[in-house]
């Protein structure tokens, strides 16, 4: 499960592809420790470069350039202006997020009706195959909401995402957000991207065990890295989404006859959600390096996008926060020269397996970098200024030409 040179043949893991004409002809081949883009490829800067050794399993890979997506944002826009068209909220989001919600208390119901016992093999069953994707589904429904596109108004938003909330059975919607948008303004950036794995993690889980248990039960590290890393300031939506969530959560114990198997559908649902399975595995191939290949953030382009709001768009997505799932397949087909270039995930499935087993990715394959700038708890929340479709464009000055 690794990518080898054996004469002319040149393989990546089977998670990725990788379109080996645009790294050139054999003679690239002997001299350099590392695959280059072409000149001629008009996605060239953008392009990652290929090692042809796996990277030391005692550090992150640390960049001195500022993330991609600013500079290709740039780019696109001046290619492509007419991407701002693509920006705004998508009124569709409420209707099938409310969905979800509705099917899986359905289902949380339907458990305690028929008095199926939390580890009767039709509970476990239906809890890793509907409800895991199901709860998955509603977390990247709050995903699309933390950047204010199921409306206009920010504040319909917020209540939405805590309304998303509840199959979750945990609160963490309002949590959430602040943290995401700083891993969008702050990609890979020490002591502040909260996404990054900590040198501890690093250190302890850098193997096959330690892959596996960390891949198992991811949700646990998202939910506490954090508060180890960088703490939030809580506000008042904190504390509604906490006080909705526990009464919600009572009353369905109390309505259910005082049993906990609704609840217990609900939380596991949750963890198959962010365990192995195979629509937890965006959260591995997003932003893990593989098969030698230094690429920040990694897209794919497979069916279970149509489950998941199409997170599998994901270089898109940073591009262009401000562009809602229901477009991220046109802004792809818009701007196609800056992303057909990049190599991207076939299975979600595979990369978990690649994550696991290859020493080619692993808790230490990142891009990491030392943030330069001012405190960003001192920053001003501008994705929720007013009509902040669009926020990614006032960032602008950040950008370095």
């Amino acid at each position: 499960m690794q990518w080898f040179l054996r004469g002319s043949e040149r393989r990546a893991a089977p998670s990725v592809h990788v379109d080996w004409s645009l790294y050139g002809g054999m003679e690239e081949t002997a001299p350099n420790e590392k695959y280059t883009p072409s000149a001629a490829v008009p996605g060239k800067p953008w392009m990652p470069s290929i090692a042809k050794a796996p990277l030391p399993d005692d550090d992150f890979l640390w960049a001195l350039n500022e993330e991609p997506h600013r500079t290709r944002r740039l780019a696109i826009l001046k290619a492509h202006p007419e991407v701002k068209n693509l920006m705004g909220h998508e009124p569709l989001t409420k209707y099938v997020v409310m969905s979800v919600v509705l099917l899986q208390l359905g289902l949380a119901w339907a458990m305690y009706a028929y008095q199926i016992h939390p580890l009767d093999w039709r509970f476990l069953l239906t809890a890793y195959i509907i409800g895991g994707t199901a709860n998955q589904h509603i977390f990247l429904a709050i995903h699309e909401i933390t950047h204010n596109l199921a409306f206009k108004s920010i504040r319909a938003n917020r209540i939405l995402a805590i309304i998303a909330n509840l199959p979750i059975g945990i609160p963490y919607a309002m949590l959430f957000k602040p943290y995401h948008i700083e891993h969008h303004k702050h990609l890979g950036e020490d002591g502040i991207d909260t996404d990054m794995p900590t040198r501890l993690e690093m250190y302890c889980l850098n193997n096959v065990l330690g892959k596996a248990f960390f891949a198992t039960f991811q949700l646990l590290f998202y939910a506490l890295r954090p508060g180890f890393v960088r703490v939030q300031r809580l506000t008042n939506w904190h504390v509604l989404n906490l006080s909705l969530q526990l009464v919600f959560d009572a009353v369905l114990y109390e309505a259910a006859g005082r049993s906990w198997t609704p609840l217990l559908y609900l939380l596991e649902s949750s963890f198959f959600a962010g365990s192995l399975h195979p629509v937890a595995g965006h959260f591995i191939a997003e932003h893990y390096m593989f098969s030698n290949i230094e690429q920040e953030t990694w897209s794919y382009y497979g069916p279970l996008n149509i489950l998941l709001y199409n997170v599998g768009y994901h270089n898109e997505h940073h591009d262009f926060p401000s562009v809602p799932w229901t477009r991220l397949p046109a802004l792809h087909r818009l701007a196609s020269e800056f992303y057909t270039v990049l190599p991207y995930h076939t299975s979600w499935t595979m990369v978990i397996l690649e994550f696991i087993f290859s020493k080619h990715s692993g808790m230490n394959m990142r891009v990491k970098r030392k943030h330069t700038g001012p405190d960003p708890s001192k920053e001003k929340p501008i994705e929720d200024d007013p009509n902040s479709a669009g926020w990614e464009l006032r960032d602008q000055p950040l950008l370095r030409t």
